[in-house]
């Protein structure tokens, strides 16, 4: 017989489901983080040392393409998952694109270190929309049991991203790249593993398609198309320029999401007072990409500076450079509900900021970090190494910005959404996070290592640029504050920032 106690207890535990999806998507991003913990400093790295010997400049190109892809392919692995596999294929079938692509960056040839490149963006698409969805599968009834299970979820999310980019870098400098490598085929292989066998714990609604034979053409052609670019790039026919294609990537991504825009406000129906708000969240959308162009320094322009700059040498042992960016899932891990309980407090005393006042705070601490890194970089102009302290600082202080953007951003768009299309501005929001990343990686292009006062010019451009997006952020607070419901609390408690 089950008592009103036994019943209360139940209701505050989380469902047995929660762990297989927490386990899995923490090998994942140890996977994810690991790899991008190294991935341009293998690019740039010699041939005769093992690396790829790319240019600065297709090195960084390659890196913002290959980062921001992964966003924008959630959108299609989603609605693959919604109407052909059924989520749970759909995270075994990335799960196995995931570790089959990372396996063949063991190899040493260069088409098939970019075409597990490829297959790894395929695998991130299907699995990371499709393992999101289930966790709020596990809590039909919502409330706050629902929230209290994503955070428990996000932080899985950022342990993996911490322990990839500790591991991953002390493993590739101790016994070589291939090792490197090797790793996050492993730590996928078992969350994969650990999937198959506890999925039974996650029951079957939703998890079931039957789709017509016909609703497969999209992806056949798609992966036809795809086949074919790899096959004339191998052969040589068709030479793929990294720094072109990367420029064209984000005019593309930035003129789908203007046409989405252009589509909500004249063509979806909406109301006056919805058609206002979507001008807000088309704000939001550009003052994202502008953030995270700043903050995903950390994977490039950062990480070569720590690489060419640093004096890492601690006690006689050569910390390798990719290690520092494990720094950033650490510092979400301590300071995310911080930041929660702060809102919290500000919102019960009727003092929350507005949405755009938190952005702007964001932007002045992500301009803060860049000028930090611009007087490194010239302390480095004058000859001399600089401590690894000044790109833990600059971390810590661009992670502070990153919670005051981030959470917040994905509250407020789907706040700001019409009720019918919530799904879709969760889209937008990837596309805003891929449109980010890849731009990240043009901005690098600005550093030339044979021209060292490139290196403070770019830190001290993005420095502005962060003042800019402040700025702007404040100017449509005033509107902001008439179009925006107030739902206080409704933040997420952990940074998105490693999704």
């Amino acid at each position: 017989m089950t008592t009103p106690g036994d019943s209360k207890r139940t209701r505050r535990q989380h469902p047995p489901g929660l762990a297989t999806l927490f386990y899995t998507e923490m090998w994942e991003r140890f996977t994810y983080y690991g790899m991008r913990a190294i991935l341009i400093l293998f690019l740039v790295a010699p041939v005769a040392h093992g690396g790829l010997g790319l240019d600065d400049r297709t090195a960084s190109s390659i890196y913002g393409l290959y980062i921001s892809t992964t966003f924008v392919s959630s959108l299609f692995g989603g609605w693959i998952g919604d109407r052909l596999t059924g989520h749970q294929r759909g995270v075994i079938a990335g799960g196995l694109f995931i570790a089959i692509g990372n396996a063949l960056l063991l190899f040493e040839h260069a088409q098939t270190f970019f075409l597990g490149l490829l297959i790894i963006v395929i695998g991130v698409g299907l699995l990371k929309p499709n393992i999101s969805v289930m966790v709020g599968h596990l809590y039909p009834e919502g409330g706050s049991r629902r929230d209290a299970g994503f955070s428990m979820f996000f932080m899985g999310i950022n342990i993996g991203a911490f322990l990839g980019g500790v591991t991953v870098p002390l493993c590739a400098e101790r016994f070589g790249w291939h090792c490197g490598f090797a790793l996050p085929v492993a730590g996928m292989s078992f969350g994969l593993v650990q999937f198959i066998l506890t999925r039974h714990r996650l029951g079957l609604p939703s998890s079931v398609v039957n789709p017509k034979p016909l609703a497969w053409l999209p992806v056949i052609g798609t992966a036809a198309a795809l086949a074919l670019v790899v096959i004339l790039a191998s052969s040589g026919r068709v030479r793929i320029d990294a720094v072109a294609t990367a420029a064209a990537a984000s005019r593309l991504i930035a003129f789908v999401a203007a046409g989405y825009f252009v589509y909500l406000v004249a063509f979806a129906g909406l109301t006056s007072e919805e058609r206002k708000r979507i001008y807000i969240m088309a704000a939001l959308f550009v003052a994202t990409a502008m953030f995270y162009a700043g903050s995903e320094q950390a994977g490039a322009s950062f990480n070569l500076f720590a690489e060419r700059y640093m004096d890492r040498n601690i006690l006689g042992w050569q910390m390798p450079a990719g290690v520092l960016q494990a720094t950033t899932a650490f510092y979400v891990i301590l300071f995310a509900p911080a930041f929660a309980a702060l809102w919290l407090a500000l919102g019960r005393r009727g003092r929350d900021p507005s949405p755009t006042v938190k952005f702007a705070v964001g932007f002045t601490l992500l301009s803060v970090g860049f000028l930090v890194m611009y007087l490194a970089a010239h302390r480095v102009m004058g000859g001399s190494k600089v401590l690894p302290t000044w790109l833990l600082f600059t971390y810590l202080v661009i992670e502070w910005g990153d919670l005051c953007v981030s959470p917040v951003g994905l509250s407020s768009m789907t706040q700001l959404a019409p009720q019918r299309f919530g799904g879709q501005v969760m889209g937008l929001f990837y596309f805003a996070l891929g449109l980010g990343n890849n731009l990240a990686g043009q901005l690098s292009l600005e550093y030339d290592a044979t021209r060292l006062e490139t290196l403070p010019q770019l830190f001290l451009k993005i420095a502005g640029w962060g003042l800019a997006g402040a700025a702007g952020m404040l100017l449509i607070t005033p509107l902001l504050k008439r179009l925006m419901p107030r739902k206080p609390g409704l933040e997420p408690a952990v940074s998105c920032e490693k999704c």
